[in-house]
């Protein structure tokens, strides 16, 4: 299967250093690129792209806005990787709430790059969930919220098992084999997860997890 990809960053070069990157894959193309997120919706629905890596800070319209863009007016939208600087920019976490699937440093060597690509694609894991945790541990302040929990979701006590799992980044087969079940019926579970707590993908419904205390920060 090829994915096809969107570039946005309002530098040249990165996209050009990007594109170069991912289209020596065979499985992966660049598709469009965009130098500001204002232009990042047309590009988008233009090419039908399965992923978006998104600069986080633009000059006009930045990568939170763009994301929240493409998922309010496209059904499928595309997996969005937010590429950043800085690992605990707050622009980052905003991003993530408001539906990017994940996101890189600029630094990040290429491997990991194209791994990442494949790996919200995907969507069967969770991408780097220790700095997942991380960023929502500085966006708590370094104060563990009250301990809520999830109790209006009414999830059943196997899902909120699969979803301290996923918390943890495990994948399905991973998960499958800690709660020793099958590979649909595990699947089963993080669709109902997904449902229940109106989360697009892992990333969100983890985040959820962790804003209302149902898994700890610390």
């Amino acid at each position: 299967m090829n994915l096809s990809v969107v570039v946005v960053d309002d530098e040249p070069l990165i996209r050009s250093g990007l594109r170069a990157i991912i289209n020596a894959e065979p499985d992966l193309t660049v598709v469009g690129e965009a130098g500001d997120g204002a232009e990042v919706l047309p590009v988008v629905r233009r090419t039908g792209a399965d992923v978006v890596l998104m600069d986080v800070r633009m000059p006009a319209v930045d990568g939170i806005q763009a994301t929240r863009l493409l998922l309010e007016n496209l059904d499928p939208a595309p997996r969005v990787l937010v590429v950043t600087t800085f690992e605990n920019d707050d622009y980052v976490y905003d991003a993530l709430r408001a539906g990017a699937s994940g996101f890189l440093l600029k630094r990040t060597p290429p491997d990991d790059i194209i791994a990442a690509i494949r790996t919200v694609a995907g969507s069967e894991s969770l991408l780097f969930p220790e700095a997942i945790r991380a960023l929502a541990q500085a966006h708590a302040g370094g104060r563990s919220p009250r301990p809520t929990g999830l109790d209006e979701y009414q999830l059943t006590e196997r899902e909120q098992e699969v979803l301290r799992l996923m918390a943890r980044g495990l994948s399905n087969a991973e998960i499958a084999t800690e709660l020793i079940l099958g590979l649909q019926t595990v699947k089963t579970h993080v669709a109902n997860v997904l449902a229940k707590l109106n989360a697009r993908d892992r990333t969100q419904a983890v985040i959820r997890a962790y804003e209302s205390g149902f898994v700890p920060l610390h």
